[in-house]
């Protein structure tokens, strides 16, 4: 090996180095862009059986199919939009005005309740409430509104850039599809497709199977906040029924938002006759919603939809988070889904891929 190959060998190396770094920083770049268009790709999925039922069954002509299924979700989204931004609204005038005294006697007067009834079992609360800066928090609330309003005209072009991305995508199903088949090899370019096509299948059922659970809960918080007199129901009902979306993590965060805002709705009851029995209740109702969602809904829809038996979802989902954080226990389940297919299109004679892949 003279010096002349081992300059060409380095001068190669540092050429697919420079190309990778610009690529990495190319992707970067448009990093929004990709969020649009991973965010597009997911509600195109969602919309997809709507935009099949209305195509096959009522005989409407793709282009009326897309437009009538795009209003409806955009019918979808003005109403959360009409039923968080008054409530949003009447929180950042309230905030502006906020007495952070009054709202420290509040939250003290709720502490030294808490405190009292759990003395009677040798549980001192109050300390640990000391060593919390309340005062400093709640300062932060303000700033962060500001921050959510300064960002709500880039929100506006994500929200609109989403949906025109949508709409091509339901109106041509087959851009993606295409594109994707467009680097692969011709070899292989059957095998590709078959695995894409129930790549989108499942997914699609996969995601409308996450709108089902969330349905079903949102049902059941708003009930049982309705019947016990909390206000804004609704909302809260909506935000811990969204937190779910977020596995094993969410559930606890919904259960604490929905005891917090259920104990200060009735600020200046009595603790024990009112705060405590209301709360109580509130977790009772939101334990049996969380048995319904694990003994029901998600059985039903890791077994329907991406063909996945519990385990293997709980574990894929840990390890997803142990990896990426909340983002990859949230995407871990659709990115699992994908490899599976994958492997079984490409590697089905592997007898670990034959056990993981049987039901697809």
């Amino acid at each position: 090996m003279n010096s002349k190959t081992i300059s060409q060998g380095i001068l190669q190396a540092i050429a697919v180095l420079v190309g990778i770094s610009g690529l990495l920083y190319f992707l970067w770049a448009i990093q929004s862009v990709i969020v649009y268009i991973v965010i597009a790709a997911v509600l195109s999925l969602i919309a997809r059986p709507m935009t099949i039922f209305l195509r096959t069954k009522l005989k409407f002509p793709n282009t009326v199919a897309v437009v009538v299924t795009m209003i409806f979700f955009i019918g979808l989204l003005s109403g959360l939009i009409r039923m968080f931004i008054p409530l949003i609204s009447q929180q950042g005038a309230n905030l502006s005005l906020l007495n952070f005294n009054e709202l420290m006697n509040d939250t003290e007067k709720i502490t030294y309740h808490l405190n009292e009834y759990f003395l009677a079992y040798n549980i001192n609360i109050i300390e640990e409430f000391k060593n919390l800066d309340l005062v400093s928090k709640f300062k932060e609330l303000p700033v962060l509104l500001n921050s959510i309003i300064s960002t709500a005209g880039s929100l506006s072009i994500g929200l609109f850039s989403v949906l025109f991305i949508t709409f091509f995508f339901l109106k041509d199903s087959q851009i993606m599809h295409n594109s994707i088949l467009i680097i692969v090899p011709d070899k292989n370019e059957k095998r590709v497709e078959k695995s894409l096509n129930t790549i989108k299948d499942l997914l699609s059922r996969y995601f409308l199977g996450l709108v089902f659970q969330i349905s079903i809960l949102f049902i059941i918080y708003s009930i049982s906040l309705s019947v016990l007199g909390i206000e804004n129901a609704i909302v809260i009902a909506f935000l811990c029924a969204l937190l779910n979306l977020i596995p094993y993590i969410g559930p606890l965060i919904a259960c604490a938002l929905m005891v917090f805002l259920t104990m200060t709705s009735n600020l200046g009851q009595d603790f024990r006759t009112e705060i405590l029995p209301t709360t109580i209740w509130v977790l009772i109702w939101y334990v049996f919603a969380q048995l319904i969602d694990n003994f029901f809904s998600q059985p039903l829809i890791f077994s329907k939809s991406v063909k996945s038996h519990p385990l293997e979802i709980f574990l894929i989902i840990i390890i997803g988070g142990l990896l990426f954080g909340v983002v990859g226990m949230v995407l871990a389940v659709p990115a699992y889904t994908v490899l599976k297919v994958i492997l079984k299109e490409f590697l089905a004679d592997n007898k670990i891929v034959q056990s993981l892949t049987k039901n697809i």
